[in-house]
């Protein structure tokens, strides 16, 4: 408990540092993150510059700091698209059932079955770069997952009880699908929620990356390390800084949702109190 006790606490602490500061980026950022001066290009860091300056003299800690504005909105709205899309028709599989559950389960199928990745990197490849097609590809590839958890957890909690009774009283369907049914299983939504978080973060860096997501001149730690790729040899902080700050992001996110299943799972809690 110590132990998940202190990485609940690091990965918060490294959350809130990374989000807080790429809010109030106008505010902390001592330069214009798209100022060029060509006086002071491929600095090392130093007092004025932190972490010094790209091949055209821009400052990387500014642009470091408006990066990730892009990196963690695109995430967290492919994320939550995806969610709602699969809990939609993860409910409506596992409620209802028949054709329905057949159509939708054989279509979730075919989406797990595929390279995510690739897949996400085709899917953009053919709409073309762009924040909008980057988010279609991510949400496209990404509500398989959500559907399929959904659908289970829905098939166990139609089959309790209480949902019997409430339907013997008179409770519409509706009414027991929102008020019963999605809350119920909101833990284990929360989880994966977090866990698919981390992953569209590394999606959406590997798109800016090959030029698919983000397009310069919007500062975006991916982006940063692809125009730094011809200078890793003379300045290998223009490669080292944007890394390090999208690592740590993708490690905090990844703790703290195994934080949450250790802490959200009943059954896990139920056998280590035996």
């Amino acid at each position: 408990m110590k132990r998940r006790n202190l990485e609940l606490f690091l990965s918060l602490v490294i959350l809130t540092l990374i989000v807080l500061s790429s809010a109030f980026a106008p505010l902390l950022a001592p330069y214009p993150p798209n100022q060029v001066d060509m006086s002071v290009r491929l600095q090392r860091p130093s007092f004025t510059h932190p972490f010094g300056t790209d091949a055209i003299g821009r400052d990387m800690f500014s642009r470091i700091l408006f990066g990730g504005r892009a990196s963690i909105m695109l995430a967290l709205a492919a994320t939550t698209m995806s969610m709602l899309l699969g809990l939609l028709l993860g409910v409506l599989a596992g409620y209802w059932k028949g054709v329905n559950d057949w159509i939708i389960t054989s279509v979730a199928n075919i989406f797990q079955g595929l390279p995510g990745t690739s897949l996400i990197v085709a899917i953009a490849g053919v709409l073309g770069p762009g924040v909008g097609n980057l988010l279609l590809a991510m949400v496209v590839t990404s509500w398989a997952g959500y559907s399929r958890i959904v659908r289970t957890e829905t098939i166990k909690l139609k089959a309790e009880p209480y949902i019997e009774g409430l339907r013997c009283l008179g409770c519409g369907d509706l009414w027991m699908i929102l008020r019963h049914i999605i809350p119920n299983m909101l833990n284990s939504i929360l989880v994966l929620f977090t866990n698919r978080f981390g992953h569209s973060v590394l999606a959406i860096a590997a798109l800016s990356f090959l030029g698919l997501g983000v397009q310069p001149p919007t500062p975006d730690w991916s982006v940063m390390i692809n125009d730094a790729r011809m200078h890793y040899r003379s300045a290998p902080h223009l490669i080292i800084a944007p890394g390090l700050i999208l690592f740590l992001l993708v490690f905090a996110i990844n703790m703290l949702g195994d934080v949450l299943r250790d802490r959200l799972d009943v059954k896990s809690q139920e056998v280590r109190s035996y």
